[in-house]
């Protein structure tokens, strides 16, 4: 399968999929990480009424924010070393015509100052009703990943590999592919679970986190 970029959305999941990867994602990562600053993936499951998202910010200056709500999927990524960063452009502002075409259901969110959008690099949407992603009516710049979303959006393959080698990377520690595996098919959470993937954590410490995520619990009260 062709890597995940704006130039090959077809690899992208189904919106669905992607929620339930990226709240995998953020619950494995408050399972390795206590401390909220040092993680990387966070979903907010009542981030707002009928709205829900997914960020991830890996320290460097890099994001991704995915919002999903009843229209559908808006995902706005940052690599600030891209051709495409808007840190390249006169004013800080979005790469020419990079959101020409958005769907007026995500005009709201393509405003909302929690995405930082004079922080951006590439933007791709989805509604309900679409059977494709879709991104603006632009040129690229010339590079091989010119708005860095290959980098930023690899982890969208909903492979457990994946994200077993972004844990030996930032964790330092080598998870069996099989826990993650669980977690990915969000298998509910039980204490032995989680100590599968942290011995030094315990259900009962994460059970704002799970509530926030919306991951399933066996006992999580």
């Amino acid at each position: 399968m062709d890597a995940i970029s704006t130039k090959n959305l077809n690899s992208m999941p189904e919106i669905l999929e992607l929620k339930k990867l990226l709240q995998s994602l953020a619950m494995l990562d408050a399972i390795m990480s206590p401390e909220w600053d040092e993680r990387f993936y966070s979903f907010n499951s009542k981030w707002d009424e009928n709205e829900q998202m997914g960020t991830m910010r890996n320290g460097c200056g890099d994001d991704f924010s995915v919002l999903f709500n009843q229209a559908g999927c808006f995902v706005k990524g940052f690599d600030h070393e891209s051709a495409m960063s808007s840190w390249s452009t006169d004013g800080q502002l979005p790469w020419p015509d990079l959101l020409k075409g958005l769907p007026p259901e995500f005009i709201a969110a393509s405003k909302e100052p929690a995405f930082s959008m004079d922080n951006i690099s590439f933007c791709i949407w989805k509604l309900h009703s679409a059977k494709f992603w879709a991104k603006g009516d632009f040129e690229f710049a010339d590079d091989e990943d010119p708005d860095g979303s290959e980098y930023l959006l690899e982890i969208f393959d909903c492979n457990p590999e994946t994200y077993k080698v972004f844990a030996q990377e930032y964790y330092e520690v080598d998870l069996d592919v099989v826990t993650i595996t669980k977690l990915y098919n969000h298998l509910p959470l039980t204490d032995e679970l989680v100590k599968e993937v942290n011995p030094e954590v315990s259900l009962k410490q994460l059970v704002k986190d799970i509530a926030e995520i919306g991951y399933p619990c066996v006992n999580a009260t």
